[in-house]
């Protein structure tokens, strides 16, 4: 390590980062300069630096003596012989790079267990009503569950599974390779376990050595108040069990709703376009606005209400999906429509209106030649 150098600047992060923030720095720097990887001039320099570095900030005595006395405090070791107390960091680079990145310490062993079974994924398709005002749902569908003669084991009655002999129960396979570093251990998955540590010499007929078998299933899910299209509720450990006694997956209830024939929704939001003609809009009116619980709103309309202006009910919206006591609110548009055919009395009427208004129309000058 350079004498120059900081150690903070060295994992490139500010005295402020907490542990995992250095953590994650070195782990980031080791991937990229460990020198089995990295096969440029220097890089063994570089990783012995940064790996130095984080055995001082990661260990939280010597990173306070080293904001406090820098360098002059890390030669805490009797003589100033190890100025990061060698004796109680890790044993050498491949160590420490083991325990970030798959190898393990000393002593350390993976203890092998069943897979997990997989996630489902179930679409269900509801009325616009029922995501907004919630329901539930009865659903049914496949899946495997555990296997009612083995009890989930795979054995067959009377035997049990016996410990995997080429992986003596661990479940996993290491080799270990000498680098001027030290030793580098690679740990993967036994291939003749599966990594259960477990082998079924004498299998389970009517699941054949998996534990679990197919059925259908019968479940009641609730759908809350709020819901929108696309949104999944998850129900944990209702998947598919795991072979061999493994722990079940999840499912995934995948929502699909459907329209409405009157309101569409922003959000917390209901919209509804009301259709008004030029006279209601003018004169003023009431009108029925439908709701999602189906009854119907007596709604004023003003007189002279403009087109897009926005009436808003409070409270007559959707729930919100995590705070069931706040609803959103209805917002009634006016559309006004303007009629594409008259009979000759409505244009007479609308004629002697513009006239009245002193606006001029198409044909108004015309229709004067004509005798009209």
């Amino acid at each position: 390590m350079t004498a120059e150098r900081d150690l903070y600047e060295t994992l490139g992060v500010e005295r402020t980062a907490t542990d995992a923030d250095i953590k994650r720095a070195f782990r980031k720097l080791a991937q990229q300069w460990h020198p089995d990887v990295n096969k440029e001039p220097g890089a063994e320099d570089r990783f012995k630096e940064i790996n130095e570095a984080y055995q001082v900030l990661s260990d939280p005595q010597r990173r306070q003596s080293y904001d406090m006395f820098g360098r002059a405090g890390m030669n805490g070791g009797a003589g100033g012989g190890d100025p990061f107390g060698g004796a109680q960091g890790f044993g050498g680079f491949s160590d420490i790079f083991d325990a970030f990145f798959g190898g393990s310490m000393a002593g350390s062993q993976r203890r092998a267990r069943p897979s997990q079974g997989s996630d489902l994924r179930y679409d269900l398709r509801i009325s616009f009503q029922e995501a907004v005002l919630g329901t539930e749902k009865e659903i049914e569908f496949d899946v495997l569950g555990r296997c009612e003669t083995c009890g989930g084991s795979g054995a067959k009655a009377g035997s049990t599974p016996t410990q995997c002999s080429q992986c003596n129960g661990r479940g996993e396979i290491r080799s270990i390779r000498h680098t001027m570093l030290g030793q580098m251990v690679n740990v993967a998955p036994c291939p003749r376990c599966r990594g259960e540590g477990r082998t079924v010499d004498n299998p389970c007929e009517p699941c054949k050595g998996e534990g679990r078998t197919e059925r259908r299933r019968t479940l009641r899910v609730t759908i809350p108040a709020g819901i929108d299209q696309g949104h999944q509720i998850r129900l944990t450990n209702e998947g598919e069990v795991g072979p061999r006694g493994g722990p079940p997956g999840s499912l995934y209830v995948a929502v699909q709703v459907a329209n409405h024939q009157s309101l569409t929704r922003e959000g917390t939001e209901l919209v509804y376009e009301a259709e008004l003609s030029i006279a209601q809009a003018a004169l003023g009116t009431r009108i029925h606005v439908p709701t999602v619980e189906g009854d119907e709103l007596e709604v004023e309309i003003k007189a002279g209400t403009q087109p897009g202006t926005e009436i808003k009910v409070k409270g007559r919206g959707v729930p919100h999906l995590r705070r069931q006591t706040v609803r959103g609110d209805l917002h009634v548009i006016a559309n006004v429509v303007v009629p594409s055919k008259l009979s000759k009395r409505q244009r007479e009427l609308l004629e002697e209106y513009a006239r009245e208004s002193g606006e001029s129309y198409s044909g108004a000058g015309l229709r004067e030649k004509l005798g009209f």
